[in-house]
């Protein structure tokens, strides 16, 4: 007698998404310094019938809820934690901008290991080309 089969939460959810008939979920990755331009990622994955989550937060610009340093920090890895739950929401991630920091090599390396397709504005910058 073989034994009952597993089903991860990530196969739940894909299934989910399939039986609801949802398009295309795009994650948009990238440097904040690059806002303007996910942005545009942004109106470009979704005039072609995507949905798409990207940063909500630049926390190098000016704003009253990030101006304490200590809260900064703290909103920073929140906020870091939130994005990799887009990730795993996501079925593809977009790389935006011809930069790609520390933090955006992790998000690269954390979708790779999901097993999520992950596309480039910028394809020389690709850590793994």
């Amino acid at each position: 007698m073989s034994s009952p089969q597993v089903i991860t939460p990530e196969e739940m959810l894909a299934d989910a998404k399939r039986q609801l008939g949802f398009p295309r979920i795009v994650a948009i990755c990238g440097s904040t310094r690059f806002m303007a331009e996910m942005v545009e990622a942004d109106v470009r994955e979704t005039k072609a019938g995507r949905i798409v989550v990207k940063p909500g937060c630049d926390l190098k610009s000016a704003h009253e809820l990030w101006s304490d340093p200590v809260e900064a920090e703290v909103l920073k890895i929140r906020l870091d934690e939130l994005h990799r739950s887009k990730i795993r929401l996501a079925d593809e991630v977009l790389v935006v901008g011809d930069y790609i920091g520390d933090s955006t090599r992790a998000e690269i390396a954390y979708a790779r290991e999901l097993g999520r397709p992950v596309r480039f504005t910028h394809p020389e910058v690709d850590p793994d080309a």
